[in-house]
């Protein structure tokens, strides 16, 4: 079957599903294949369970008229995908980085749907996989497509703009992220700049942070671009004006004052106005877009509890963005402060050098009280408690209750320091 007709059974089908647990009736199993998983061997249960056909690539599954034999599952996925994204008329908004990008997303999002029919990455569903699953999730009505783009090594990006073939990209920023892949901060800033070189290679449009001088020595020549400053005209401006503890700025003199904590914050908001005012959509309302966003999946929350104003941002973790929640936190107003911070993973060789900086960072801001969490700061030297475990530090705390006052709690995914809630 040719991805042109493939393509045309997807428009009579149009629900994908790779999980057998999440078949609806009449959807498209795609049986993609991971470590220690072969997709093909469930293609019958997914029939079975109401898909209309199975996409399989072992013709030893190929048990009915309803299983289609392709070479490779994933790579028919991705295929799939560019097709359709070709077929709509959809304009395609990528953007990646190493901070931000899933908060960026949703503001952008949110501007953007107060003038036009959007689609958007659902969750953080912005790998090889994912990104396909976003595009093929474009209706035809859809005039904006938010596609976002994760990385972890060199040459990812490059191949998911080969995919989705964005008209418009940004970057949020370039951080201390999965460094062990990268190979260094230099090899953050080369990998994450594939979406730069693919979008002035097809010339395309791009939005920048102009404060960023990374952003803007890397986009000096290139004309098809709008930023956004602080303080240089020559770009939109938008002014600052606090995080204590909710972000609030000011444009074309209104001011806008969000639910989202931590100055690091800004620019993401900055982002989705800007492209707001691109495609035109009223001052009054990207304003509601953005005063009305809620963070959620633990991603800069502000919660109170038993006594307690927490700051929950234990949805992911490296030294840029934990460095940034610190010193966010340490500016805060309050008379009493506790950090609960867990370790940063996927940062290679410099894992321990990090750590270390950041515990020595967090004595410097003198907080009140200080957990560390993980066998990372386990093994660095510091005065602070330190456990190796999640466990530990609950049996420790069961003993020895945290004093109330405000609380930030923030670590990677792994960590899942979110659990800190439920003993508090």
């Amino acid at each position: 079957m040719t991805i042109e007709e493939l393509h045309a059974l997807f428009l009579a089908y149009p629900k994908i599903c790779t999980n057998t647990r999440k078949i609806s009736e009449n959807c498209l199993f795609f049986a993609l294949k991971g470590p220690n998983f072969n997709g093909n061997a469930f293609a019958q249960d997914a029939l079975d369970k109401g898909a209309a056909f199975a996409i399989i690539d072992e013709e030893t599954f190929s048990t009915s008229e309803k299983t289609i034999l392709c070479q490779s599952v994933l790579k028919t996925l991705q295929e799939l995908a560019t097709y359709h994204r070709n077929h709509c008329k959809a304009k395609v908004i990528s953007l990646t980085g190493s901070n931000g990008k899933t908060t960026t997303k949703e503001l952008i999002n949110s501007v953007i749907s107060k003038k036009y029919k959007t689609i958007a990455t659902q969750g953080n569903l912005n790998n090889h996989i994912g990104v396909p699953l976003t595009l093929l999730s474009i209706k035809e009505g859809t005039e904006i497509a938010i596609v976002e783009m994760g990385a972890n090594h060199q040459k990812e990006i490059e191949f998911l703009c080969k995919i989705a073939k964005p008209d418009f990209g940004y970057i949020t920023n370039f951080g201390k992220a999965h460094l062990e892949g990268f190979g260094g901060v230099e090899g953050v800033i080369k990998g994450k700049s594939e979406l730069y070189e693919y979008l002035m290679a097809n010339n395309k449009y791009i939005f920048l942070n102009a404060d960023d001088d990374i952003q803007r020595e890397k986009l000096s020549s290139y004309t098809r671009k709008m930023g956004f400053s602080t303080n240089d005209h020559q770009f939109y401006n938008i002014k600052f004006l606090g995080a204590d503890p909710f972000v609030s700025f000011e444009v074309e003199g209104v001011e806008v004052h969000t639910k989202l904590v931590g100055k690091y914050n800004f620019p993401n908001c900055c982002a989705a106005i800007l492209m707001g005012k691109y495609f035109n959509v009223p001052l009054e309302d990207i304003q509601s877009a953005i005063e009305l966003y809620l963070p959620q999946n633990n991603r800069s929350q502000l919660l109170f509890k038993n006594g307690f104003e927490i700051v929950l941002d234990a949805y992911n973790a490296n030294p840029t963005s934990m460095k940034a929640a610190l010193e966010n936190f340490a500016s805060m107003d309050s008379s009493k402060k506790t950090i609960i911070i867990g370790d940063m993973f996927e940062l290679g060789t410099t894992a321990s050098e990090e750590h270390q900086a950041i515990a020595d960072l967090t004595e410097e801001l003198k907080f009140d009280n200080v957990y560390l969490v993980g066998e990372n700061f386990f093994g660095i030297k510091t005065s602070f408690n330190k456990f190796k475990s999640f466990d530990d530090l609950k049996y420790h705390l069961d003993k020895k209750p945290l004093e109330k006052g405000a609380l930030l709690i923030k670590g990677s995914r792994g960590m899942a320091l979110e659990r800190v809630l439920d003993i508090i």
